[in-house]
Protein backbone atom coordinates (compact mmCIF):
# COMPACT_ATOMS: atom_id res chain seq x y z
CA UNK A 1 0.00 0.00 0.00
CA UNK A 2 3.05 2.27 -0.15
CA UNK A 3 1.79 3.79 -3.42
CA UNK A 4 -1.50 4.86 -1.81
CA UNK A 5 -0.59 8.54 -1.20
CA UNK A 6 0.64 8.89 -4.80
CA UNK A 7 -2.50 7.24 -6.17
CA UNK A 8 -4.73 9.57 -4.20
CA UNK A 9 -2.77 12.71 -5.14
CA UNK A 10 -2.60 11.79 -8.85
CA UNK A 11 -6.29 10.96 -9.02
CA UNK A 12 -7.34 14.18 -7.27
CA UNK A 13 -5.11 16.20 -9.61
CA UNK A 14 -6.74 14.44 -12.58
CA UNK A 15 -10.18 15.18 -11.12
CA UNK A 16 -9.37 18.88 -10.79
CA UNK A 17 -8.67 19.06 -14.53
CA UNK A 18 -11.04 16.47 -15.99
CA UNK A 19 -13.65 15.54 -13.39
CA UNK A 20 -17.35 16.38 -13.40
CA UNK A 21 -17.93 19.52 -11.33
CA UNK A 22 -21.30 20.73 -12.58
CA UNK A 23 -23.65 17.83 -11.93
CA UNK A 24 -27.09 18.98 -10.78
CA UNK A 25 -26.84 17.30 -7.36
CA UNK A 26 -23.57 19.10 -6.61
CA UNK A 27 -25.19 22.56 -6.54
CA UNK A 28 -26.42 22.69 -3.86
CA UNK A 29 -24.98 19.53 -2.34
CA UNK A 30 -27.41 18.58 0.41
CA UNK A 31 -27.81 15.17 2.07
CA UNK A 32 -31.19 14.66 0.35
CA UNK A 33 -29.89 15.53 -3.11
CA UNK A 34 -26.76 13.41 -2.64
CA UNK A 35 -28.85 10.44 -1.48
CA UNK A 36 -31.33 10.76 -4.35
CA UNK A 37 -28.54 10.98 -6.92
CA UNK A 38 -26.72 7.97 -5.48
CA UNK A 39 -29.87 5.83 -5.64
CA UNK A 40 -30.57 6.96 -9.21
CA UNK A 41 -26.96 6.28 -10.22
CA UNK A 42 -27.12 2.67 -9.10
CA UNK A 43 -26.89 0.73 -12.40
CA UNK A 44 -27.67 3.89 -14.41
CA UNK A 45 -25.30 6.32 -16.18
CA UNK A 46 -24.91 9.98 -15.23
CA UNK A 47 -26.05 11.14 -18.67
CA UNK A 48 -29.38 9.36 -18.16
CA UNK A 49 -29.86 10.33 -14.53
CA UNK A 50 -29.35 14.10 -14.79
CA UNK A 51 -32.69 14.91 -16.41
CA UNK A 52 -34.64 12.55 -14.15
CA UNK A 53 -32.95 14.03 -11.09
CA UNK A 54 -33.91 17.60 -11.98
CA UNK A 55 -37.51 16.62 -12.70
CA UNK A 56 -37.71 14.64 -9.44
CA UNK A 57 -36.38 17.40 -7.16
CA UNK A 58 -38.56 19.99 -8.90
CA UNK A 59 -41.61 17.94 -7.87
CA UNK A 60 -40.29 16.64 -4.51
CA UNK A 61 -37.61 19.11 -3.35
CA UNK A 62 -36.84 17.64 0.05
CA UNK A 63 -37.13 14.50 2.13
CA UNK A 64 -40.44 15.34 3.86
CA UNK A 65 -42.02 16.06 0.45
CA UNK A 66 -40.88 12.66 -0.80
CA UNK A 67 -42.12 10.92 2.34
CA UNK A 68 -45.59 12.46 2.03
CA UNK A 69 -45.95 11.91 -1.73
CA UNK A 70 -48.26 9.14 -3.00
CA UNK A 71 -46.41 6.10 -4.34
CA UNK A 72 -47.97 6.63 -7.76
CA UNK A 73 -46.36 10.06 -7.99
CA UNK A 74 -42.95 8.70 -7.00
CA UNK A 75 -43.17 5.87 -9.54
CA UNK A 76 -44.37 8.24 -12.27
CA UNK A 77 -41.36 10.50 -11.67
CA UNK A 78 -39.12 7.43 -11.78
CA UNK A 79 -40.77 5.92 -14.87
CA UNK A 80 -38.15 5.12 -17.50
CA UNK A 81 -35.18 4.83 -15.13
CA UNK A 82 -35.79 1.11 -14.55
CA UNK A 83 -34.99 -1.01 -11.50
CA UNK A 84 -38.14 0.31 -9.83
CA UNK A 85 -37.35 -1.32 -6.50
CA UNK A 86 -34.97 1.63 -6.05
CA UNK A 87 -37.90 4.07 -6.16
CA UNK A 88 -39.98 2.02 -3.75
CA UNK A 89 -37.07 1.69 -1.32
CA UNK A 90 -36.37 5.43 -1.63
CA UNK A 91 -39.98 6.21 -0.76
CA UNK A 92 -40.03 3.79 2.19
CA UNK A 93 -36.71 5.14 3.49
CA UNK A 94 -38.02 8.70 3.36
CA UNK A 95 -41.03 7.69 5.47
CA UNK A 96 -38.74 6.00 7.99
CA UNK A 97 -36.58 9.12 8.19
CA UNK A 98 -39.70 11.15 8.90
CA UNK A 99 -40.69 8.74 11.67
CA UNK A 100 -37.28 8.07 13.24
CA UNK A 101 -34.84 10.83 12.28
CA UNK A 102 -36.79 14.07 12.35
CA UNK A 103 -37.33 14.18 8.60
CA UNK A 104 -33.62 14.10 7.74
CA UNK A 105 -31.12 11.47 6.66
CA UNK A 106 -29.18 10.13 9.64
CA UNK A 107 -25.53 11.21 9.81
CA UNK A 108 -24.38 7.72 10.78
CA UNK A 109 -23.12 4.75 8.76
CA UNK A 110 -25.10 2.04 10.53
CA UNK A 111 -28.30 4.09 10.55
CA UNK A 112 -27.97 4.76 6.83
CA UNK A 113 -27.36 1.09 6.03
CA UNK A 114 -30.46 0.21 8.06
CA UNK A 115 -32.59 2.15 5.57
CA UNK A 116 -33.94 0.19 2.58
CA UNK A 117 -31.97 0.60 -0.64
CA UNK A 118 -28.76 1.83 1.03
CA UNK A 119 -25.80 -0.50 1.17
CA UNK A 120 -22.32 0.14 2.55
CA UNK A 121 -20.99 1.80 -0.61
CA UNK A 122 -24.01 4.07 -1.06
CA UNK A 123 -23.85 5.01 2.62
CA UNK A 124 -20.16 5.83 2.23
CA UNK A 125 -20.85 8.02 -0.79
CA UNK A 126 -23.56 9.90 1.12
CA UNK A 127 -21.36 10.44 4.19
CA UNK A 128 -18.37 11.61 2.13
CA UNK A 129 -20.26 13.90 -0.24
CA UNK A 130 -22.89 15.31 2.10
CA UNK A 131 -20.75 15.75 5.22
CA UNK A 132 -17.13 15.24 4.16
CA UNK A 133 -16.71 12.14 6.33
CA UNK A 134 -13.81 9.69 5.69
CA UNK A 135 -15.97 6.87 4.31
CA UNK A 136 -14.82 4.58 1.48
CA UNK A 137 -16.98 3.55 -1.47
CA UNK A 138 -16.87 0.39 -3.54
CA UNK A 139 -19.24 0.61 -6.48
CA UNK A 140 -18.67 -1.21 -9.77
CA UNK A 141 -16.39 1.48 -11.17
CA UNK A 142 -14.20 1.55 -8.06
CA UNK A 143 -13.96 -2.25 -7.96
CA UNK A 144 -12.77 -2.28 -11.57
CA UNK A 145 -10.14 0.41 -10.96
CA UNK A 146 -8.77 -1.22 -7.79
CA UNK A 147 -8.61 -4.67 -9.39
CA UNK A 148 -6.57 -3.28 -12.27
CA UNK A 149 -4.30 -0.92 -10.34
CA UNK A 150 -3.49 -3.44 -7.59
CA UNK A 151 -3.71 -6.60 -9.72
CA UNK A 152 -6.48 -8.21 -7.66
CA UNK A 153 -7.46 -11.68 -8.90
CA UNK A 154 -10.92 -13.19 -8.70
CA UNK A 155 -14.44 -11.94 -9.30
CA UNK A 156 -14.99 -8.78 -7.16
CA UNK A 157 -18.36 -10.10 -6.00
CA UNK A 158 -16.73 -12.94 -4.06
CA UNK A 159 -16.69 -12.13 -0.32
CA UNK A 160 -12.95 -12.78 0.06
CA UNK A 161 -12.11 -10.50 -2.89
CA UNK A 162 -14.58 -7.82 -1.83
CA UNK A 163 -13.13 -7.79 1.69
CA UNK A 164 -9.68 -7.12 0.26
CA UNK A 165 -11.02 -4.34 -1.98
CA UNK A 166 -12.71 -2.64 0.99
CA UNK A 167 -9.39 -2.66 2.84
CA UNK A 168 -7.65 -1.03 -0.14
CA UNK A 169 -10.42 1.53 -0.57
CA UNK A 170 -10.11 2.51 3.09
CA UNK A 171 -6.33 2.80 2.86
CA UNK A 172 -6.66 5.29 -0.02
CA UNK A 173 -8.84 7.79 1.86
CA UNK A 174 -7.20 11.23 1.92
CA UNK A 175 -7.24 13.42 5.05
CA UNK A 176 -9.19 16.17 3.24
CA UNK A 177 -11.36 16.66 0.13
CA UNK A 178 -13.45 13.56 0.82
CA UNK A 179 -16.33 14.68 -1.41
CA UNK A 180 -13.94 15.34 -4.31
CA UNK A 181 -12.17 12.03 -3.71
CA UNK A 182 -15.43 10.12 -3.86
CA UNK A 183 -16.50 11.85 -7.08
CA UNK A 184 -13.00 11.45 -8.55
CA UNK A 185 -13.12 7.67 -8.18
CA UNK A 186 -16.54 7.43 -9.80
CA UNK A 187 -15.61 9.78 -12.66
CA UNK A 188 -12.31 8.02 -13.30
CA UNK A 189 -13.95 4.62 -13.61
CA UNK A 190 -16.84 5.93 -15.69
CA UNK A 191 -14.86 8.01 -18.18
CA UNK A 192 -11.25 6.79 -18.31
CA UNK A 193 -10.71 3.36 -16.75
CA UNK A 194 -13.78 1.99 -18.51
CA UNK A 195 -14.81 -1.63 -18.80
CA UNK A 196 -13.94 -1.78 -22.51
CA UNK A 197 -11.21 0.21 -24.27
CA UNK A 198 -9.85 2.12 -21.25
CA UNK A 199 -7.73 5.16 -22.11
CA UNK A 200 -4.52 3.87 -20.57
CA UNK A 201 -2.33 6.37 -22.44
CA UNK A 202 -4.11 9.21 -20.62
CA UNK A 203 -4.27 7.50 -17.25
CA UNK A 204 -2.70 9.34 -14.29
CA UNK A 205 -2.09 5.95 -12.61
CA UNK A 206 -0.40 4.20 -15.53
CA UNK A 207 2.99 4.05 -13.79
CA UNK A 208 1.61 2.12 -10.81
CA UNK A 209 -1.07 0.04 -12.53
CA UNK A 210 -0.33 -3.69 -12.23
CA UNK A 211 -2.76 -4.65 -14.99
CA UNK A 212 -1.07 -2.29 -17.45
CA UNK A 213 2.40 -3.42 -16.41
CA UNK A 214 1.50 -7.08 -16.88
CA UNK A 215 -0.62 -6.65 -20.02
CA UNK A 216 -3.79 -7.81 -18.22
CA UNK A 217 -6.15 -4.87 -18.73
CA UNK A 218 -8.69 -7.10 -20.51
CA UNK A 219 -8.45 -9.80 -17.82
CA UNK A 220 -9.08 -7.66 -14.74
CA UNK A 221 -11.39 -7.58 -13.00
CA UNK A 222 -12.32 -11.23 -13.47
CA UNK A 223 -15.86 -11.64 -14.85
CA UNK A 224 -18.66 -13.12 -12.85
CA UNK A 225 -19.05 -16.84 -13.56
CA UNK A 226 -22.03 -16.72 -15.87
CA UNK A 227 -24.76 -18.81 -17.37
CA UNK A 228 -27.22 -18.02 -20.19
CA UNK A 229 -30.19 -15.90 -19.18
CA UNK A 230 -33.48 -17.85 -19.27
CA UNK A 231 -36.16 -16.72 -21.71
CA UNK A 232 -39.75 -16.06 -20.55
CA UNK A 233 -42.87 -15.24 -22.54
CA UNK A 234 -45.94 -13.20 -21.62
CA UNK A 235 -48.94 -11.75 -23.47
CA UNK A 236 -50.29 -8.24 -23.06
CA UNK A 237 -53.77 -6.94 -23.79
CA UNK A 238 -53.76 -3.43 -25.23
CA UNK A 239 -57.47 -2.68 -24.88
CA UNK A 240 -58.98 0.66 -25.91
CA UNK A 241 -62.54 1.81 -25.34
CA UNK A 242 -64.75 3.92 -27.59
CA UNK A 243 -63.21 7.12 -26.18
CA UNK A 244 -59.68 6.02 -27.03
CA UNK A 245 -58.76 5.30 -23.42
CA UNK A 246 -56.36 2.46 -22.61
CA UNK A 247 -57.02 -0.12 -19.90
CA UNK A 248 -54.19 -0.32 -17.36
CA UNK A 249 -53.66 -2.91 -14.66
CA UNK A 250 -51.71 -2.43 -11.44
CA UNK A 251 -48.75 -4.79 -11.09
CA UNK A 252 -48.50 -6.85 -7.90
CA UNK A 253 -46.72 -5.24 -4.91
CA UNK A 254 -43.71 -7.55 -5.33
CA UNK A 255 -41.80 -8.87 -8.32
CA UNK A 256 -41.03 -7.29 -11.68
CA UNK A 257 -42.35 -3.72 -12.10
CA UNK A 258 -43.98 -3.98 -8.67
CA UNK A 259 -46.61 -1.33 -8.02
CA UNK A 260 -46.44 0.18 -11.52
CA UNK A 261 -49.35 0.41 -13.93
CA UNK A 262 -49.01 -1.80 -17.00
CA UNK A 263 -51.25 -3.60 -19.49
CA UNK A 264 -53.19 -6.70 -18.42
CA UNK A 265 -50.72 -9.58 -18.70
CA UNK A 266 -51.72 -13.18 -19.47
CA UNK A 267 -49.81 -16.41 -20.04
CA UNK A 268 -50.80 -16.96 -23.68
CA UNK A 269 -52.80 -15.47 -26.54
CA UNK A 270 -55.85 -17.65 -25.88
CA UNK A 271 -56.05 -16.37 -22.30
CA UNK A 272 -55.66 -12.78 -23.50
CA UNK A 273 -58.54 -13.14 -25.95
CA UNK A 274 -60.69 -14.92 -23.35
CA UNK A 275 -60.01 -12.15 -20.80
CA UNK A 276 -60.98 -9.56 -23.40
CA UNK A 277 -64.25 -11.36 -24.15
CA UNK A 278 -65.17 -12.12 -20.54
CA UNK A 279 -64.25 -8.81 -18.91
CA UNK A 280 -64.78 -6.30 -21.71
CA UNK A 281 -67.52 -7.94 -23.79
CA UNK A 282 -65.16 -7.83 -26.72
CA UNK A 283 -65.13 -9.75 -29.99
CA UNK A 284 -62.07 -12.02 -30.17
CA UNK A 285 -62.07 -11.82 -33.98
CA UNK A 286 -61.45 -8.07 -33.74
CA UNK A 287 -58.12 -8.43 -31.96
CA UNK A 288 -54.79 -7.74 -33.67
CA UNK A 289 -51.46 -9.29 -32.73
CA UNK A 290 -48.62 -6.74 -32.67
CA UNK A 291 -44.89 -7.34 -33.04
CA UNK A 292 -43.25 -8.88 -29.94
CA UNK A 293 -41.25 -6.71 -27.55
CA UNK A 294 -37.89 -7.94 -26.24
CA UNK A 295 -36.84 -6.74 -22.79
CA UNK A 296 -33.83 -7.88 -20.75
CA UNK A 297 -33.70 -7.94 -16.97
CA UNK A 298 -30.58 -8.75 -14.96
CA UNK A 299 -31.71 -12.34 -14.37
CA UNK A 300 -33.83 -13.25 -17.42
CA UNK A 301 -35.05 -12.11 -20.83
CA UNK A 302 -38.72 -11.35 -21.37
CA UNK A 303 -40.54 -11.48 -24.69
CA UNK A 304 -43.88 -9.68 -24.58
CA UNK A 305 -46.60 -10.37 -27.16
CA UNK A 306 -49.07 -7.45 -27.33
CA UNK A 307 -52.63 -8.07 -28.49
CA UNK A 308 -54.47 -4.93 -29.50
CA UNK A 309 -58.24 -4.90 -29.04
CA UNK A 310 -60.93 -2.23 -29.24
CA UNK A 311 -64.09 -2.20 -27.17
CA UNK A 312 -67.01 -1.11 -29.34
CA UNK A 313 -70.67 -0.52 -28.58
CA UNK A 314 -71.63 -1.41 -25.03
CA UNK A 315 -69.68 0.16 -22.20
CA UNK A 316 -67.11 -2.21 -20.70
CA UNK A 317 -68.04 -3.84 -17.43
CA UNK A 318 -64.82 -2.73 -15.76
CA UNK A 319 -64.84 0.54 -13.84
CA UNK A 320 -61.77 2.18 -12.32
CA UNK A 321 -60.59 0.49 -9.11
CA UNK A 322 -57.35 -0.18 -7.23
CA UNK A 323 -56.30 -2.81 -9.75
CA UNK A 324 -57.64 -1.51 -13.06
CA UNK A 325 -58.12 1.94 -14.58
CA UNK A 326 -58.91 3.54 -17.90
CA UNK A 327 -56.41 6.23 -18.92
CA UNK A 328 -56.47 8.76 -21.70
CA UNK A 329 -53.32 9.12 -23.78
CA UNK A 330 -52.72 12.60 -22.40
CA UNK A 331 -52.65 11.17 -18.86
CA UNK A 332 -49.98 8.54 -19.48
CA UNK A 333 -47.01 10.86 -18.91
CA UNK A 334 -48.07 11.31 -15.27
CA UNK A 335 -48.56 7.57 -14.62
CA UNK A 336 -45.79 5.22 -13.51
CA UNK A 337 -45.39 2.81 -16.43
CA UNK A 338 -42.57 0.35 -17.26
CA UNK A 339 -40.39 1.74 -20.04
CA UNK A 340 -41.27 -0.92 -22.68
CA UNK A 341 -44.99 -0.45 -21.98
CA UNK A 342 -44.71 3.33 -22.29
CA UNK A 343 -42.85 2.93 -25.58
CA UNK A 344 -45.49 0.53 -26.91
CA UNK A 345 -48.31 2.94 -26.05
CA UNK A 346 -46.47 5.84 -27.65
CA UNK A 347 -45.99 3.86 -30.84
CA UNK A 348 -49.60 2.65 -31.02
CA UNK A 349 -51.80 5.67 -31.51
CA UNK A 350 -55.47 5.45 -30.67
Amino acid sequence: MSAAPDITAHLLAWFDRHGRHDLPWQHPRTPYRVWLSEIMLQQTQVSVVAGYFERFVAALPDLPALARAPQDEVLALWSGLGYYARARHLHTAAKLCLERHGGELPHDLDALIALPGIGRSTAGAILAQAWGDPAPILDGNVKRVLCRVFGIEGWPGQPVVEKRLWAIAESLLPPTRLADWTQAQMDFGATLCTRANPACALCPLQDVCVARRDGRIADLPAPKPGKPLPQREAHLLLAEDGEGRVLLQRRPPTGVWAGLWSLPQLDDAAQARAWFCDHLRGDASATQALLPIEHAFSHYRLRLHPLRARVEGLKPRIADNDGLRWARRAELSAIGLPAPIRKLLQEQTA
